[in-house]
């Protein structure tokens, strides 16, 4: 079949501004509410349980439909998922605009979660089908990268707003920007070259799911999001702000700002993982591996320091969590090097799970841990102090260390898949007959 469209063409670079900025917009969508965390306490009168629940119906519903998703991306094509999860999205944040009970507020965050869960897998299997392969992992983590700055709106223009006018023309503002969204996907999004190139695949879901998990990469994509991404989801859609304004004492202007440090550091390490992954894809386990631990001691540093951090330990610890955003999109270079094609957009499905899985459990564990301390501190104890906010913290040392398991046994199950299918790496790469590394 002659290809009207060319891969890296001007229009694949039209496609893809056009579905990170679709992107964008949902990133907005998603971690909006997260600084409005105690003006939702306020006007749903809600403890710190409640107010987790907010945030754990959003991950539980982004999370699980990440491989229904992913299947219906195979299928349909990235452009009608990303224009249905842009419409879901404006109906989301109107329910939520409009909300005066905790009820119908988790009904209009159910349906954001299902909205942007429809948009990164979308545009993440754009990349395949509108680009050469030597182009993907810098495009990924740009990705990734133009997606933070949605936390950027959400943390400058949102949080001006929330002030200036209320809850519900803030929202209501956010459901317009939605619209946006929405428009760019019609208008701009087409599936790309390389759909019509795809041989004739089963597509039942049950087998693109099968082929999917059965590759040990994706498994091992799976792992690898799961810890490098759930403390900054953590830190950004529930417990930072609180964490920083109530625990370390500093004003809201200033947990603003140190919040926006996610944005810069992404813009910053994105494109430096992007280069290390493409020109040492062999190592981007252990890329992983030295971001996680990074977050790892910067939260124990944290955690036990003697009273409130001094602000440059909170610089530090919030630019080593923000690490773990663009870290996390090396699982998505696992799903892309280890999938056949026509099962990419499942793969990504799955891998998207891990790291919303574990924010969510963790984010409901850290608001029940908090209400447990003021039960037993006795009636009239505050509910957000530095101490409570340390115990209740430190399960994340429990998801990490689960994690980090993970992604050795899956590391360990893929070599030697690679090693019975013959794929091993260049001589340069191998120390000896048994280093055989990920594609």
């Amino acid at each position: 079949m002659t290809k009207v469209d060319h891969l890296d063409s001007a229009k694949s670079w039209l496609v893809w501004i056009a579905s990170v900025c679709a992107y964008l917009i949902a990133v907005t969508q998603r971690t909006s509410f997260g600084v409005a965390g105690l003006e939702a306490t306020d006007r749903f009168s809600a403890s710190a349980s409640i107010l987790a629940t907010f945030s754990v119906v959003q991950l539980v519903v982004y999370a699980g439909l990440q491989i229904p998703v992913g299947i219906l991306v195979d299928r349909w094509g990235p452009r009608a998922m990303i224009t249905g999860g842009a419409a879901l999205m404006v109906i989301g944040q109107l329910l939520l605009a409009m909300a005066d009970s905790v009820g119908s507020g988790l009904v209009g965050r159910f349906f954001v979660g299902a909205g942007d869960a429809m948009t990164f897998v979308s545009v993440m299997r754009l990349l395949p089908n509108w680009f050469s392969g030597h182009r993907i992992p810098m495009l990924t983590q740009a990705t990734g990268m133009v997606g933070q700055l949605g936390q950027l709106l959400s943390l400058i223009p949102f949080v001006a707003l929330l002030h200036l006018w209320s809850w519900t023309p803030a929202f209501l503002s956010l459901a317009a920007f939605s619209v946006l969204g929405l428009v760019l996907a019609l208008v701009l999004v087409r599936n790309g070259p390389r759909v019509a190139e795809v041989p004739a695949v089963p597509t039942r879901a049950r087998t693109l799911l099968s082929v999917a998990w059965k590759e040990p990469g994706t498994r091992l994509g799976f792992w690898t999001h799961f810890t490098t991404q759930f403390t900054a989801n953590v830190f950004l859609l529930t417990w930072g702000y609180p964490f920083l304004v109530s625990g370390q004492g500093i004003s809201p202007a200033t947990a603003s700002g140190l919040l926006s440090i996610f944005v810069v550091v992404a813009l910053v390490a994105a494109p430096i993982l992007g280069a290390a992954v493409a020109r040492h894809p062999h190592r981007r386990s252990a890329i992983a591996f030295n971001v996680i631990g990074m977050i790892a001691l910067m939260w124990l540093v944290v955690i036990l320091w003697p009273g409130p951090a001094p602000m440059w330990l909170l610089i530090i610890l919030i630019v080593c969590i923000a690490t773990g955003g663009p870290a996390s999109m090396i699982a998505f270079d696992f799903v892309r090097t280890f999938n056949p094609s026509h099962v990419i957009g499942t793969g990504t499905g799955i891998v998207n799970v891990g790291g919303f899985l574990a924010a969510l459990v963790t984010v409901y564990v850290v608001g029940w841990l908090l209400d447990l301390q003021q039960r037993a501190a006795g009636p009239g104890a505050e509910l957000y102090t530095l101490d409570s906010f340390r115990w209740a913290l430190s399960f994340q040392f429990i998801v990490i260390a689960g994690g980090v398991i993970g992604m050795v046994v899956t590391r360990n199950k893929a070599r030697r898949a690679m090693a019975l299918r013959g794929e091993y790496p260049p001589q340069a790469e191998r120390r000896n007959a048994r280093d055989i590394q990920e594609r």
